[in-house]
């Protein structure tokens, strides 16, 4: 993405916060990408280091939303602060839930698999020498030992799959925490 992109982006998400607070944040996302710049990185680098210009819109906005609460207190702040977090939370549970949700079914579904596949490997490794399996009893061991390892195999790729999915729910939340700490922690007069 080029800078121009990420910015143009950026704008049109910050529609609705106060238009010196919006220039304020766009000129320290030009001066992210002079810095970069000046360091000899690439605008694309740049603008993938940033992240997602629609999502740091929508937390901008969400922030913004939560200092001007600090400030003001007033029912017109909180009503902005409210509507500015559901905002973040409403993307969460529309697109991310059902996504996760199905993710962790795919991988539930993975291990079920793993598992009868390990189970058929035994049958096939005992049960396969006492039956006459096609090539001899070598080959029904070896058949079910190599469903065995197919299994273990697929069942530690899911365990990886798996460990990534935690943390990046642990990412997602601590950048969520990391938003609303602010107006969580009891302000001292």
């Amino acid at each position: 993405m080029t800078r121009a992109e990420f910015m143009s982006r950026l704008k049109k998400g910050l529609v609705g916060m106060p238009t010196s607070a919006a220039a304020e944040v766009l000129n320290d996302y030009e001066a992210h990408f002079d810095d970069g710049l000046a360091e000899g990185r690439s605008e694309a680098e740049v603008a993938a280091a940033l992240g997602n210009p629609d999502r740091l819109a929508r937390e901008l906005k969400a922030e913004a939303g939560i200092r001007r609460w600090h400030q003001e207190q007033n029912p017109s702040s909180a009503t902005a602060a409210i509507l500015a977090v559901l905002g973040l939370g409403a993307i969460d549970i529309l697109i991310l839930l059902p996504l996760l949700m199905s993710l962790i079914g795919v991988i539930l579904g993975g291990y079920a698999a793993a598992l009868g596949f390990f189970i058929a490997g035994v049958g096939i490794m005992v049960v396969g020498p006492i039956a006459g399996a096609p090539g001899g009893p070598f080959a029904a061991i070896l058949a079910g030992l190599g469903l065995m390892a197919a299994s273990v195999t697929g069942a530690a790729l899911l365990t990886v799959l798996t460990i990534w999915l935690v943390n990046g729910v642990v990412w997602f939340a601590r950048l969520h925490y990391r938003l609303l700490k602010p107006a969580l922690e009891p302000q001292v007069a």
